[in-house]
């Protein structure tokens, strides 16, 4: 068996593999060479296609997000020896579940990532300027963000309370808005 890297989706596996046994790989650290691009897309309800298809093995997508990176330029799988662009149609990641746990409220996402928000892991919320509609995220690493889902979200509203005339909730001594000043409910 050889330890020579693979190009493409296989080598990106075989790296992300290899790096995984140690925890999550330190892209932040790595500068290979731009590749181009890979034809794997992140829908914005967190699905992960290839080719089209999507990827039906979890795992697998477990695996590539541990080798995600947001560059100024988008999105790339990262390899100590290549990096790919690929498409994120919004956040890559879906926050699938909130538990308070003491001070902290904790957040998994769809691919296995578990995060405190805090000074480090912000909440923040859009508001689309034409629907009103609430698009809510939590950071999880080096700039990588998780769309909070919906029922997450009310979950996180059932928990605010006010902050002056904000309301928001508290993690980690860190106050999170969840609605435009203002507009808490009555």
């Amino acid at each position: 068996m050889t330890d020579t890297p693979k190009p493409g989706l296989e080598g990106v596996a075989q790296a992300a593999k290899a790096a995984g046994a140690r925890g999550l790989p330190p892209v932040h650290l790595w500068n290979p060479p731009h590749c181009g691009e890979i034809d794997i897309r992140i829908r914005k309800d967190g699905v992960w296609f290839h080719e089209g298809t999507p990827i039906g093995r979890e795992a697998l997508v477990r695996l590539f997000s541990t080798v995600l990176r947001l560059d100024p330029d988008g999105y790339h799988l990262v390899t100590p020896v290549e990096k790919m662009k690929i498409t994120v149609e919004d956040a890559p990641f879906i926050a699938t579940r909130v538990d308070r746990v003491g001070d902290a409220l904790v957040f998994q996402t769809n691919v296995g990532d578990e995060v405190e928000a805090g000074s480090d892991n912000a909440i923040r919320v859009e508001i689309d300027a034409t629907t009103g509609e609430p698009r809510p995220y939590v950071h999880i690493r080096r700039g990588l963000e998780a769309l909070i889902a919906r029922p997450v979200f009310y979950e996180l509203a059932e928990m605010a309370g006010l902050d002056g005339d904000t309301w928001g909730v508290t993690s980690n001594g860190a106050f999170f808005p969840i609605a435009p000043p203002g507009s808490a409910p009555a």
